[in-house]
């Protein structure tokens, strides 16, 4: 009997954790959290104009502040990421790009020039310490995930970025509304600090987590995952440079950093102008603007979700990485060009319809952390990473500036919303035209 008996417990004691799972959980809340930390300022945007009398010029100044610094820092965040544990330095940036949104609270206690340059100051300081997360999400989800999960793995976490205007937008836009632009950074700021101590008690490495059994962990490497999260070499990161000349020398790289930087002008412009578009161009109050936005924010959640279980399904029905990964990205991108239909209607419906739409296809396409795990030198996946991000998020630093200036040379957002429209397209002949096969770089040691 126990003979007969053990067969069917050993099958049993080797069923496989889900352990991944609540790993990419937490790398959707972080992401979340981070994304309505760079959105306070949109919220706040109007009223803080106000009471600080700044020009629209000088409001794609201070939009774009957080993205000057954020850019700037990539490289090294990649570098600590490459070179220090993945686990601390994340839990490390959390607290202090919490800290740094809680500060910017007491922003009221000051007046004139002085409130504008403390304010610019910190959201430079968010910027620096948000600067490793999207690196570290996709080395993590490199370490966690087989290759045929790695879409929908890193489409999850991406579409944070939807769920936090969908949760927090409306929140934010009461607390302005009821209490003041001043606490939604307080509010925030709070909320994030907490969750850095939550974050250091669950997250580890599939070799160290103390949860994940022996199935899970085989069947993740089978799959093509790197097992090891933290796993640069010492040898990668003191030849940073030379990484970085490989990297850019690559033309399938090259497409992917441009096409990126495109994409992320879809996102800025929702993180930093859409609700001032709503209040300035439709005549919505601030309380109307942040509801507005929940609909395009849930569709663009929809979308990322479904980008991501698209090229997972793709790759598991026998097409190859490069078209899996292709196909969503590329409809996506078309499909968001809608958002140049806003001109050319009235009813603020029909309006609110139509970004809703052009967020669907661009949560569809969002799918370049999905590739940037899958093309990352394995040795140095925070460099590459952090690369990656920084032709991506320079978009936040010229997007908001260019609309502020198109808007105040214009006096409307037209033309705006064109500009927004033609990166759209820019991103799709960059993955059709110049990045060809989509496959893990190798670098040259020597």
């Amino acid at each position: 009997m126990t003979g007969a008996t053990s067969p069917a417990l050993g099958v049993i004691a080797e069923r496989r954790s889900r352990v991944r799972l609540l790993i990419v959980l937490m790398l959707f809340i972080a992401t979340t959290i981070n994304y309505a930390d760079r959105a306070t300022i949109s919220i706040a945007g109007p009223d803080m104009a106000k009471d600080l009398g700044l020009t629209p010029v000088q409001m794609g100044y201070v939009f774009s502040a957080l993205s000057w610094s954020y850019v700037l820092a990539q490289i090294p965040g990649g570098w600590l990421l490459d070179r220090f544990s993945v686990k601390w330095v994340y839990a490390a940036a959390i607290f202090l790009w919490s800290a740094f949104t809680l500060v910017q609270g007491g922003i009221g206690f000051f007046t004139g020039l002085t409130a504008v340059i403390l304010l610019f100051a910190l959201r430079l300081a968010v910027g620096l310490t948000e600067a490793p997360i999207f690196p570290a999400n996709a080395r993590i989800v490199a370490a966690w995930f087989p290759a045929a999960e790695r879409g929908l793995a890193s489409a999850f976490f991406n579409s944070a970025q939807y769920f936090a205007t969908v949760l927090f937008t409306p929140l934010m836009a009461w607390i302005v509304h009821t209490f003041g632009w001043h606490h939604v950074f307080t509010v925030m700021g709070a909320l994030g600090i907490a969750f850095a101590f939550v974050w250091v008690k669950t997250i580890y490495g599939p070799k160290d987590h103390p949860s994940v059994n022996r199935a899970e962990r085989d069947y993740i490497e089978a799959g093509g995952a790197l097992v090891d999260m933290d796993g640069g070499s010492l040898n990668a990161t003191s030849h940073a440079g030379r990484t970085i000349r490989q990297l850019l020398s690559n033309r399938m790289l090259i497409g992917i950093y441009i096409a990126q930087y495109c994409i992320t002008v879809l996102t800025y412009f929702f993180l930093t102008w859409f609700p001032v578009y709503l209040v300035k161009e439709r005549g919505l109050s601030i309380l109307q603007a942040g509801f507005a936005a929940v609909l395009p924010a849930l569709c663009g959640f929809a979308g990322g979700l479904l980008g991501g279980f698209i090229s997972d399904m793709l790759l598991k029905r026998g097409f190859s990485l490069t078209a899996a990964r292709k196909i969503p990205i590329v409809g996506g991108m078309l499909l968001s060009m809608s958002i140049i239909g806003c001109n050319y209607v009235q009813a603020d419906a029909v309006v609110v319809g139509l970004m809703a739409l052009a967020f669907f296809g661009k949560g569809i396409g969002a799918l370049g952390w999905a590739v940037v795990a899958d093309t990352s030198p394995r040795e140095s996946g925070g460099l590459s990473g952090g690369l990656f991000n920084t032709f991506g998020n320079t978009a936040g630093i010229t997007t908001p500036i260019a609309i502020g200036y198109i808007v105040q040379q214009t006096g409307s957002f037209s033309g705006a919303l064109v500009f927004v429209g033609a990166n759209a397209l820019i991103a799709v002949l960059c993955y059709l035209v110049v990045v060809g096969e989509i496959r893990r770089v190798h670098l040259d040691p020597h």
